[in-house]
């Protein structure tokens, strides 16, 4: 049985139970389930049979600290239902369970009258904490941190130091790095707990830590933050102010978000639709509609450039009518090789593999490759020009195989670094763009030449 399936059971199982009233049958479905399978049930429940008050129901059928756990899962349309729906008492309970990154985050989903009214119950220290990572701009390695870490002060001994990760790792989201800070906050060093539990008690933990760390500002965009923990494979990362201040810190977890989400943003602008607010099946049919329609009405009145083009060309193809048939095969050969190498400068640039200093270097490799290909292609078709239209037509079509490849290459190699030179997302050298693009110069390319060609013969 897949996963889906067995979910599916389950949660056929629990409004079951919820419709019969069978408590003690909640009670023992609940615990056998995963805080992110409960949270993809209430989804189905919400987006399938839009029941909002079964999904309090069973949120309320789990512990304060579960129910907020699993509120995390949710993406951010149903916690902001479900928020909207609780009282200012539930909701600050819940809150104040959460982590402080996932606090953050429903926090600002929240209306400004509800987030007043939330303060002002608030203590004084979890109010600033809140309003502090609420500040940060989206999209910075600030709006994705968390404040629950373990800081040790400079100075203490390894048995002090574990005193202190004793009494700060409840509240802490990973204890297995420690960060060192000296009396002004400032980020002094860090180690792991490894580290400090097989060392000697009395040794001083100045000593024993590392000093040369890797954190980012908190001002840093986060698909940066992403690149740096994949890079160097951390568990979590430091985020330091224009002070060098530790504030924060990302984990692994959260910066393997961002690199999921930040890919499929890419993914999106490669095949010119608008970033999806959610996942494709969440997603209202006029947004789905409006994200896509942009750029294809764009790209229809691009492609009539190769109509004109066409009909420039109306007496060659009506003296060899043969051209005809290789016409889409050119075209569509130049639009693919477009396409494959801006994908492949996007999503090196995306990771960091490549830069602008980079292009001289892959344009001379790009023009090796891109010919090699081009004349593998025309050698490939020049049997069928001979069999539909003869030598004349073979070369005709092999010299534009070559070239149009050649030419849709470098075109798709060149176009996102000329985006990121402008200041535009590279991925916006999308496929489609990159095809139209290529449709319309193929047409001329190939025209031309069979005009130069044919008749000179």
């Amino acid at each position: 049985m897949s996963l889906k399936e067995s979910l599916k059971q389950q949660q056929q199982a629990l409004l079951a139970a919820l419709d019969a009233g069978q408590r003690e049958r909640l009670d023992t479905l609940l615990p056998e389930l995963r805080s992110a399978d409960i949270a993809e049930i209430i989804e189905d429940i919400l987006d399938e049979e839009d029941d909002l008050p079964v999904a309090l129901e069973l949120l309320h059928c789990l512990p304060l600290e579960r129910r907020a756990n699993v509120l995390t899962y949710l993406p951010d349309e149903e916690q902001l239902d479900i928020a909207e729906s609780m009282s200012d008492s539930g909701l600050l309970s819940v809150l104040e369970e959460m982590g402080s990154d996932e606090r953050a985050d429903l926090f600002n989903l929240l209306g400004e009258d509800r987030r007043q009214l939330l303060l002002r119950r608030m203590a004084r220290h979890e109010r600033e904490d809140l309003k502090r990572l609420a500040s940060y701009e989206e999209g910075t390695a600030g709006a994705i941190m968390t404040a629950d870490y373990v800081a040790i002060p400079v100075g203490l001994t390894v048995s002090q130091a574990m005193m202190r990760v004793r009494q700060t790792a409840p509240d802490a989201e990973t204890v297995y790095q420690l960060y060192i800070i000296d009396h002004e906050g400032r980020l002094a060093g860090t180690m792991s707990l490894r580290q400090l539990m097989v060392a000697p008690p009395g040794a001083r933990i100045d000593a024993l830590m590392i000093k040369d760390v890797i954190s980012m500002v908190v001002t840093a965009p986060q698909e940066e933050v992403a690149r740096v923990v994949a890079r160097y494979d951390l568990l979590a990362l430091p985020v330091v102010d224009a002070e060098q201040k530790l504030v924060g810190i990302v984990t692994h977890d959260d910066a393997m978000d961002v690199a999921e989400s930040e890919a499929t943003e890419d993914i999106h602008k490669g095949m010119s639709i608008g970033q999806l607010e959610g996942g494709v099946s969440r997603v209202p049919l006029w947004s789905l509609y409006r994200k896509r329609v942009t750029w294809l009405v764009l790209l229809v009145f691009a492609n009539l450039f190769s109509g004109a083009g066409i009909a420039y060309f109306e007496e060659t193809i009506a003296a060899q009518v043969a051209l005809v048939f290789f016409l889409p095969l050119l075209i569509g050969s130049g639009g693919n090789a477009g396409a494959q190498a801006a994908t492949l400068m996007v999503r090196g640039m995306a990771t960091g593999d490549v830069g602008i200093k980079d292009w001289g270097k892959l344009l001379g490799r790009e023009l090796l490759v891109a010919g090699s290909l081009g004349l593998t292609m025309a050698l490939a078709v020049a049997p069928i020009g001979v069999m539909r239209g003869g030598e004349a037509v073979a070369m005709v079509v092999a010299m534009s195989m070559v070239i149009i490849v050649l030419f849709g290459s470098l075109l798709g190699m060149c176009l996102p670094f000329l985006l990121d030179r402008l200041g535009w997302d590279p991925a916006t050298a999308s496929a489609p763009l990159v095809t139209t693009l290529i449709d319309a110069s193929g047409v001329l390319i190939y025209f031309s030449i069979a005009t130069a060609v044919l008749t000179g013969l």
